[in-house]
């Protein structure tokens, strides 16, 4: 039996996950804990479950000041948790998995060596709220943990599958490829679980399942995915694009930030001599999204709400969501087996869930409200009437078990 850690490094939040693992079996978790509002002084919390039930929820102190603190709090809770009998001490902790949103062109887990740590480090400006974040506690961890195996799983791995003609934006083709620049995608490790549990769901082989997944929460993407791989997402080069957020625009017209302000191209007054963040990009992704439109990062107060901007900003983005969705039901040519929401909102929003199937019922897909308006007992919820052409359903995702999941079933890891 060995122990896998996985670390889920947000902007604002950390997640660290214990598994226990079998040879041949799937993970179990033995325990879980998350530090929330990071930075937020008396509002970041610090929470730790075992078995689903709460050990502690109470005010993250010290370990609310930063990525590292965090992370180095949660080790401690474990380690010094004698009824985790698998953690007597840190270097019981054998492999530990990062979350990493931009990986490039690596398709698969990677070993972190020096060579594939300066690698991830060339990629944090494509990711810089995430990347930044990640390879900070990947850092702390070399210090903390000398003798585990740290390994990175990337967002955008699931994505490799897209074909070219996806993937290829217009642009010069000699430039694109000395730079990187293609749709790579995003929030994989969200989509490879939701097609793992849809087919599961269904009954169907993964391999013949074709979805219309929505991730959904302060960051949100849609993908099309097509024999269990993806054949297309909203996200890009970057997270920016597609779907707007809490604090990011999604899709614009790439001149308006142009007008927007006169220091586009220049450095933000948050960038470091490590961070390169231009002022275009610190608007569109940090001051933008239904935050600007309405004031407040809540969806669910906006969802609540009655007041005019907050009903624009819950119309807006029904409305980019549903284009995605009639643009992926066109590339699947109709054969969907599913349209499938996750993500906080994505779970957590009927009113959301509601508005969108409405918008799209013209495709075939049908709510049952009753079930729609249900809180959620599984990982998979379904929400659809019963006959409806197409289903709808809710699932509720755990990309730190998907990373241990991935590590178990890697050669060599």
């Amino acid at each position: 039996m060995r122990l896998i850690i996985a670390v889920n490094a947000g902007s604002s939040s950390v997640k660290l996950s214990a598994f226990s693992q079998r040879e041949k079996e799937s993970p179990t978790e033995i325990a879980h804990a998350e530090v929330s509002a990071l930075g937020g002084g008396e509002s970041s919390r610090l929470q730790y479950s075992k078995n689903g039930e709460f050990v502690k929820d109470e005010k993250a102190g010290k370990a609310g000041e930063s990525h590292d603190a965090a992370f180095r709090e949660m080790v401690d809770l474990l380690v010094e948790d004698s009824e985790v009998r698998q953690v007597q001490e840190r270097n019981d902790i054998g492999l530990v998995c990062h979350r990493i949103v931009h990986g490039g062109d690596f398709e698969d887990c990677q070993t972190i060596t020096e060579e594939t740590y300066q690698q991830l480090e060339e990629l944090v400006d494509l990711a810089p709220l995430h990347n930044s974040s990640a390879m900070g506690i990947i850092r702390c961890c070399f210090k903390l943990l000398p003798y585990s195996r740290n390994v990175a799983c990337f967002d955008t791995q699931f994505h490799k599958t897209i074909p070219k003609l996806v993937a290829t934006y217009p642009i010069d083709q000699g430039v694109a490829s000395r730079n990187g620049l293609r749709k790579y995608g995003f929030h994989g490790l969200s989509y490879a679980y939701i097609t793992r549990q849809t087919a599961q769901h269904l009954g169907k082989d993964a391999h013949r399942l074709n979805i219309i997944a929505l991730h959904l929460g302060s960051g949100a993407s849609a993908c099309a995915i097509r024999n269990g791989c993806s054949w297309d997402t909203s996200m890009g080069l970057t997270p920016l694009s597609g779907l707007p957020g809490a604090t990011r625009s999604g899709s614009i017209d790439p001149s308006l930030v142009f007008h927007y302000t006169n220091s586009a191209g220049k450095l933000s007054s948050s960038s470091t001599s490590d961070l390169h963040i231009s002022r275009a990009e610190e608007i569109l992704n940090s001051e933008s999204g239904w935050h600007a439109l309405t004031g407040t990062k809540d969806f669910r107060a906006i969802a609540a709400s009655n007041d005019a901007n907050h009903k624009l900003a819950f119309d807006l983005f029904v409305d980019r969501i549903c284009a995605f969705v009639g643009s992926y039901y066109v590339a699947l040519r109709g054969e969907v087996d599913a349209l499938v929401f996750a993500g906080g909102i994505g779970e957590k929003s009927s009113q959301l869930r509601s508005a969108v199937v409405d918008c799209v019922g013209c495709l075939g897909f049908s709510l049952d409200e009753s079930a729609n308006d249900r809180g959620m007992s599984r990982t998979i919820e379904e929400i659809s009437v019963r006959g409806a052409r197409h289903r709808v359903l809710v699932c509720h995702v755990n990309e730190q078990l998907e990373m241990a999941r991935l590590c178990g079933q890697t050669t060599g890891l």
